[in-house]
């Protein structure tokens, strides 16, 4: 049986969205309790797909996992499994992040190379690099990272480029590591410290979370601890450009805003009203058609690369002509043949798109291709005339805890058929 969305076209978007755990932090946090012997509980978990995934990558090394609504509590052994082998690998991405604390903890890891989304080549070169450099061996053997040391040393490690994934890895290797690292160019993602902040609750020492050069002072053994996922700001930044694109008023709720101040900048040149209020809570109002704005994807505080199909979606009714530029990961853009099946007025050149904005879309199937694309045509389908249906929803589903019911609550009409 497969399950596809029915989206009604022409809703306007009006309430108050509540945004849980960060899907790209949470799976992070529970490698992270790898580094420890005991119980570890991580909390605001979002209740999406990875997430009971990654608890099976963790009970295939030796941890027993519980998953209560939005509670996720680790009991990991003296004794890990060093192989990250299962079939859970293969479904996601982020399981690669084990193998960091496997390395630091048990000075050995086989880990399956990852599967995830279809969004361009996500090579492991760098997270491979920055192993060497603490002292470990590690080569990629029968589709597997192999990596290996009789001890790992503290070293200077500079990153070609601010990787999430290679910083996440290289970091909980080294807290552990004998010695002083020092990560230059290291991402700068609030998820990057919502990691480091849980390490520092175990017992790492780590300066510089939220720069571009972390140091990690080794220690021998990490503690368990208990945790709060920070909120999701990719998703906060959905219902974001959701308002923006529908005409709508949307107050979103827990997820920092500073996290997004690029973004919500972005939305004000288009023409909405946002205000803010404390450290949780954001509102956006646009009463006209938005304005066309330009966009270009970079590294944190840069405008991610998650949020381009949503830049593309607004720009296709938008009032005049957008170039959204992709510097990360080419495959993003073929979210664009889709959009062109609902209308959209696009065309891509290298890593360049330019958008010319329609007053309205019309309704058409689309395929949902990775996680942001799936729900940047949910959100296209809201400004379409007719009814547009939407394939392959699996993918919206790794990453939108109740994204259906969301979207009814703010005034959408959106159906989900099983055929």
């Amino acid at each position: 049986m497969s399950e596809h969305f029915r989206v009604q076209g022409g809703a306007r978007l009006v309430g108050e969205v509540d945004v849980v755990g960060a899907k790209n932090s949470v799976l992070k946090l529970m490698a992270a309790a790898l580094l420890a012997e005991g119980t570890t509980t991580i909390t605001n978990c979002p209740e999406i797909l990875d997430v009971p995934l990654m608890a099976d990558v963790l009970r295939s090394l030796g941890c027993e996992v519980d998953i209560d609504g939005d509670v996720a509590t680790i009991t990991t052994p003296a004794e890990l499994n060093h192989r990250a082998d299962s079939e859970a690998m293969g479904k996601l991405r982020a399981s690669v992040c084990v193998l960091g604390p496997l390395v630091g903890r048990c000075k050995r890891a086989v880990v399956a190379l990852p599967g995830g989304d279809a969004i361009g080549s996500r090579p492991l070169d760098m997270h491979q690099s920055g192993l060497r450099k603490l002292g470990a061996r590690s080569e990629i053997e029968h589709g597997c990272v192999v990596a290996e040391a009789e001890g790992l040393h503290g070293a200077q490690i500079w990153l070609d480029f601010p990787s999430v994934g290679a910083t996440e890895n290289i970091l909980m290797a080294a807290v552990l590591a004998n010695g002083t690292t020092v990560i230059d160019n290291a991402a700068r993602e609030p998820e990057i410290v919502d990691i480091c902040v849980m390490l520092q609750q175990m017992g790492a020492r780590i300066e510089g979370a939220g720069t571009s050069t972390l140091t990690v002072h080794g220690v021998e053994s990490l503690r368990p601890t208990e945790h709060r996922v920070i909120g999701d700001r990719i998703v906060g930044a959905t219902w974001a450009f959701a308002a923006a694109m529908t005409r709508g008023d949307i107050t979103v709720r827990g997820v920092d805003p500073h996290h997004l101040d690029l973004v919500l900048e972005k939305l004000r040149m288009a023409g909405a009203e946002v205000t803010t209020s404390g450290h949780d809570t954001f509102r956006v109002v646009q009463h006209d058609r938005p304005q066309s704005v330009d966009f270009v994807t970079l590294p944190y505080p840069g405008f991610a690369t998650d949020l381009q199909p949503f830049a593309i979606a607004l720009s296709s009714v938008s009032d005049g002509t957008s170039m959204i530029t992709e510097n990360l990961f080419e495959a993003r853009f073929r979210f664009i043949e889709e959009m062109v099946r609902l209308g959209a007025d696009a065309r891509t050149d290298g890593h360049h798109a330019v958008v010319r904005g329609v007053e309205k879309l019309s309704s058409a199937p689309v395929w949902a291709s990775d996680i942001r694309a799936g729900a940047g045509l949910v959100l296209a389908g809201l400004c379409a005339d007719g009814t547009t249906e939407v394939y392959e929803i699996f993918h919206i589903e790794r990453g939108y805890p109740g994204f259906v019911e969301n979207l009814r609550k703010l005034g959408a009409t959106v159906d989900r058929v099983t055929a």
